[in-house]
């Protein structure tokens, strides 16, 4: 073997053998660097479903680095990467990741600008949880990125804890309406094409930014300190108005519960044509399928639960998947508070109803490390509730009501664990809550219910 590529099989070795970042996603993201800001320059063709365009990163290393991966599907293809404005860097694709190697090696803490020009014909990507990412409608696109789609659609360090502000700029056919991330702060139209350009300040993972394309009208659907904005075909506006009346009211009751929504921009509900198996959360944004807009209000939960993950899954994220019920738990114990102020079934029948229902299910979920496999489960979110509603009926409704606005504010915009959580809720109780963590959280066994608010 020759000294050059001796020393290219070192260098593919030292990346070889980074630890994952996330055990749960061991082929997703790189722990060598962390990307502060992405801007995305894209065009999409519906009728092709052809994305083409660029995305620049900016980024600062965390170890020496010769060279680093970036997440992006075999489904679209890098054709020039630089790095720190240097000609075209040598880089190779395979298996969903993008490598690039470095002329020279790069000190921690040194910057790091990333561009990559790529396109292809997006689709979903396989996963043990189903299809992910990006992926097309009858008659438009939308992104479902939990929780490793990002890369179908753009190249990112993907995973949660990575977090950063975002430009996005697309670019699509006439009269086609284009939905991102943040405040749209231009929309300029030019021939047979409309190029849309959002800008999302918040600190935001990569699998919570989101683009959708629709036959779209928008509107403001609330004159309330946050502003609240739908997004749909103009066909369901009045089955819209009357499944969604009740989001205004749940906004005020979670701002109550949980602290101020986190979000500059306020909150869009999107509505796509086509049915969807559920609804999905991004920063700042449901999206619902038709299927959840009859003008029956059979979707109130749902709406609750996905107005919640804007606290509770998008300002403060896991920093790892295994402490999903940071955010599944919380985002069902609301649509719980949500049900009993609005003069439904109360937090402590829902409680009782869903103990029930775990009961009979196997008993082989471990709440705070339930295995990728399991962590969409429906078992992580009525036990994490449960969990919940037992701390609030613990430490008493002032207490239990301080301690998540406190964790709101604290990790506002940041990521968290479950470690953090349970260290936080000990300067809110009187007595040790080993017992109950041990129990809910650390034991498979379901524990038994005791009385609760």
């Amino acid at each position: 073997m020759s000294n050059p590529e001796k020393k290219a099989a070192k260098r593919a070795g030292r990346l070889a053998a980074a630890p994952p970042v996330d055990p749960y996603l061991p082929d997703s993201g790189d722990g060598g660097y962390r990307v502060s800001r992405y801007e995305l320059d894209l065009t999409y063709k519906i009728a092709a479903n052809r994305l083409t365009g660029s995305a620049d990163l900016t980024a600062v290393t965390l170890a020496p680095l010769d060279g680093f991966t970036l997440d992006l599907a075999d489904a679209l293809s890098a054709t020039k990467v630089w790095v720190n404005g240097r000609r075209p860097a040598r880089f190779s694709a395979s298996h969903g990741k993008l490598r690039v190697r470095l002329a020279e090696r790069l000190p921690t803490g040194a910057a790091l600008s990333i561009r990559v020009h790529y396109g292809g014909s997006p689709r979903p990507i396989q996963s043990i949880w189903g299809d992910v990412g990006f992926e097309e409608l009858t008659d438009g696109a939308l992104v479902a990125g939990q929780p490793n789609g990002a890369p179908s659609w753009f190249p990112c360090n993907d995973h949660p804890a990575s977090k950063s502000s975002y430009r996005i700029r697309i670019s699509t056919d006439n009269p086609y309406h284009a939905i991102a991330n943040g405040e749209l702060i231009s929309r300029q139209a030019r021939g047979a094409t409309t190029t849309w350009t959002y800008e999302q300040p918040e600190p935001t993972p990569t699998y919570l930014v989101t683009l959708q394309i629709g036959r779209y009208e928008t509107r403001r659907i609330a004159d309330s300190p946050v502003p609240v904005h739908a997004v749909l075909p103009a066909a369901f506006n009045a089955r819209f108005d009357a499944d969604f009346a009740r989001q205004v009211q749940m906004l005020t009751l979670f701002t109550e519960l949980f602290g101020p929504y986190p979000l500059a921009a306020g909150y869009t509900v999107l509505v796509t044509d086509d049915d969807l198996e559920i609804p999905l959360e991004a920063q700042g944004i449901s999206i619902f399928g038709a299927n959840h807009c009859t003008g029956l209000g059979s979707s109130e939960r749902l709406i609750a639960h996905e107005l919640a993950h804007q606290w509770f899954g998008n300002s403060v994220t896991v920093r790892r998947w295994c402490d999903i019920w940071l955010h599944e738990g919380f985002a069902c114990y609301a649509e719980w508070l949500w049900s009993q102020h609005r003069g439904g079934a109360s937090t402590a029948e829902l409680a009782a109803h869903y103990y029930q229902r775990l009961a009979a299910a196997p008993q082989n979920l471990l709440l705070a490390d339930p295995g990728p496999a399991l962590m969409f489960d429906d078992r992580v979110y009525k036990r994490g509730a449960l969990t919940l509603h037992v701390l609030r009926g613990q430490l008493g409704d002032a207490s239990f009501f301080a301690l998540l606005r406190d964790w709101s504010a604290r990790y506002r915009h940041g990521n968290a664990t479950t470690a953090d959580f349970t260290n936080l809720a000990a300067g809110y109780a009187g007595t040790s809550l080993r017992p109950l963590w041990q129990a809910w959280l650390h034991s498979t066994a379901l524990p038994p219910l005791k009385d609760g608010p």
